[in-house]
């Protein structure tokens, strides 16, 4: 069973990142690829793992906190979520944003990460409300509560690209920064985008203003 591994990025793509240990490169799915290592090719990074058997394939999911671990874990046991919807839902925001609009019984919110739909959402609540102490935190000191009023009010505001933007946010990025993503991504978009395939152009873009640096 591996527990984490610690490597230099080789590669990256819009799903996961190629980690290099030792001269082996292991290719690991996670939310948010171009976030890796600051979204910098050859940093070191260590990425907690989570190892997925399927019949057709091992699959390597990992996380750059323990919290992020956990909480892909505990989706996994909510009926309707696999790996990939799990790892949509932990590319929304930061762990304890997550598990903060599962304690409030935030439908709203939870309704917006990618491939979760109302019953889907509903399950989360009633399946880890109960579960998620070790995230209270975010509700005690009210730091989540800004990133779920700004995820909420996305759609209302500007379609897929506030949704995306409010992802950033909850990602760590500062304002201007997402707001300089979005100066390249919002003339590409056709209108008929996901706030999932939004959010991924964007951390692409984030990306590569970081080589132009």
């Amino acid at each position: 069973m591996i527990d984490f591994l610690r490597g230099t990025v080789a590669h990256r793509e819009t799903e996961y990142v190629v980690l290099d240990v030792r001269g082996v490169g292991y290719r690991v799915f996670c939310a948010n690829p171009y976030a890796v290592g600051a979204g910098k090719d050859g940093a070191e990074v260590t990425m907690y793992i989570h190892y997925h058997v399927r019949e057709d394939a091992h699959l390597l999911f990992g996380f750059l906190s323990r919290e992020e671990q956990s909480l892909f874990r505990l989706l996994l046991d909510v009926n309707g979520i696999g790996p990939k919807v799990a790892i949509g839902v932990l590319a929304g925001g930061r762990p304890e944003v997550i598990a903060a609009a599962i304690r409030q019984e935030n439908l709203s919110f939870l309704t917006k990460l990618p491939g979760i739909g109302k019953k889907t959402a509903q399950r989360m609540v009633l399946d880890l409300k109960d579960k998620l102490g070790a995230w209270t935190s975010a509700e005690a000191d009210g730091s989540g509560f800004g990133l779920l009023e700004i995820a909420a009010a996305g759609p209302a505001a500007n379609g897929a690209w506030a949704e995306a933007k409010a992802a950033l946010l909850a990602l760590g990025y500062t304002e201007a920064e997402a707001d300089r993503a979005g100066q390249t991504v919002k003339p590409k978009l056709k209108g008929d985008e996901t706030a999932d395939a939004v959010t991924k152009l964007a951390l692409q873009a984030l990306f590569q203003q970081s080589l132009m640096k």
